[in-house]
């Protein structure tokens, strides 16, 4: 018994020592600009397919990540349906997220059958771009540090802008959001379709690269209670923020393009209506 004690106090004493050495390494003096520097560099991993290389970084690994946590989650709140019809709080929710896409939607421009078929890939944008900035706060680097995740995102959304524009405008209509007010403005309309992705690709790199250098800062120098309570806004809220600001300007694209056609059609009416006017005129004069 006292063989077993004088173990167990033996193996309490080494381990409270390591304990101690552990903890005091964390505020130990360290270069922070070159673990922060090692915290930006891209995990790289190539993977030979016949003659050719091909490349797969962290972000990809943990978008993949992110996707199915979200997956997951969305089916655990979906659940099965039940027997009398009446909705979970899970379900509850996610019905109201839909509801409230499809208001915005229609805010915008949108007639209810547009904004219905827009949200399913606007929730996809806003679920996947939240999942994906929000897992740093496990720890993980988020995709979006690297400018070829959120460049991806923009690209995307703006192909999808002018596919659902020609979709529910046509080639006509299309053309018409290019020429609106004058022909003169097409150079400038078209540059906008340059601008409107770089702007979307910069604003989320940016805001998520700075709150992951600032994070990895605040791990470093303060490592104990701090990194954790400020992670909740730099990771989860802010993530959540710059999702929501993605989605949000990605659909309010698609609703400018139909709501430009729709005021232009609108106006097009009442040129028409002056123009007869203007020859009913000329023709009592002639009668004159």
């Amino acid at each position: 018994m006292i063989t077993a004690l004088f173990l167990a106090g033996s193996w309490l004493s080494e381990f409270f020592a390591a304990f101690v050495e552990k903890f005091s390494e964390r505020f130990s003096h360290k270069d922070i600009g070159a673990e922060i520097s090692e915290a930006i560099l891209q995990v790289k991993m190539y993977f030979t397919v016949g003659d050719y290389k091909v490349l797969i970084t962290d972000a990809v690994i943990v978008t993949w990540i992110a996707a199915i946590a979200m997956l997951i989650v969305l089916s655990l709140l979906i659940g099965k349906p039940s027997k009398d019809m009446k909705l979970t709080r899970g379900q509850a929710i996610v019905v109201s997220l839909t509801e409230l896409v499809i208001n915005t939607g229609m805010s915008f421009g949108m007639n209810r059958k547009q904004a219905e078929e827009v949200t399913p890939m606007i929730l996809t944008f806003g679920l996947v771009i939240t999942a994906c900035n929000s897992i740093s706060y496990f720890h993980l680097p988020p995709p979006a540090k690297n400018i070829a995740f959120p460049v991806g995102c923009a690209i995307t959304a703006i192909i999808y802008v002018i596919v659902m524009t020609f979709k529910f405008v046509g080639p006509k209509g299309f053309w018409t959001t290019l020429t609106t007010p004058i022909v003169v403005m097409l150079p400038f309309k078209l540059l906008d379709y340059v601008v409107k992705p770089l702007s979307l690709a910069l604003r989320l790199f940016g805001n998520v690269f700075a709150a992951f250098i600032f994070m990895e800062f605040l791990s470093i120098s303060i490592p104990i209670i701090l990194p954790g309570i400020a992670g909740l806004w730099f990771d989860i809220t802010d993530g959540l923020i710059q999702a929501v600001v993605f989605s949000y300007l990605t659909m309010s694209y698609i609703g400018e393009n139909v709501e430009a056609v729709h005021e232009y059609n609108e106006g097009a009416g009442e040129r028409e209506m002056l123009k007869k006017e203007k020859k009913a005129k000329k023709a009592k004069k002639l009668a004159a």
